[in-house]
């Protein structure tokens, strides 16, 4: 679930449009790998008003897993948003905020992040508890 370009959510799904904010997908069988195509989200603000860093939220659901795991992903290159944003400067260890943000990368001529999930282990993603 994500804002659209102007940081604005979108609160009817309609299938006509090209943009509800809302995608799904499913990883490879092999390597696990996913992706979604999407616009960048812009600033929103949180209920108290403060504004949040650019951010996807992110629902996992996997099989051995009984709930879902909620986690955002962030990008790398709005880093004076990242800094500031409430929520990913509620993780107390810098090193465990880098597991939530995206490297920017380019796939095909396009700009692209790379964001991986780590269940458990070395560099486990930050999930959160709501």
């Amino acid at each position: 679930w994500q804002a659209n370009h102007e940081g604005v959510y979108d609160t009817a799904y309609d299938l006509e449009k090209s943009f509800n904010g809302f995608a799904r997908t499913a990883t490879t069988f092999d390597a696990g790998e996913w992706t979604v195509k999407t616009v960048k989200p812009g600033v929103v603000k949180n209920a108290a008003g403060k504004p949040m860093a650019p951010h996807i939220s992110v629902s996992l659901f996997a099989r051995g897993i009984n709930i879902q795991l909620q986690t955002r992903l962030y990008f790398d290159d709005e880093a004076e948003a990242n800094a500031v944003d409430p929520v990913l400067n509620l993780i107390e260890q810098p090193e465990r905020r880098k597991t939530l943000v995206a490297k920017r990368c380019e796939v095909d001529g396009k700009t692209a992040y790379r964001f991986d999930i780590r269940i458990q282990g070395e560099g486990e993603t930050v999930f959160f508890d709501f």
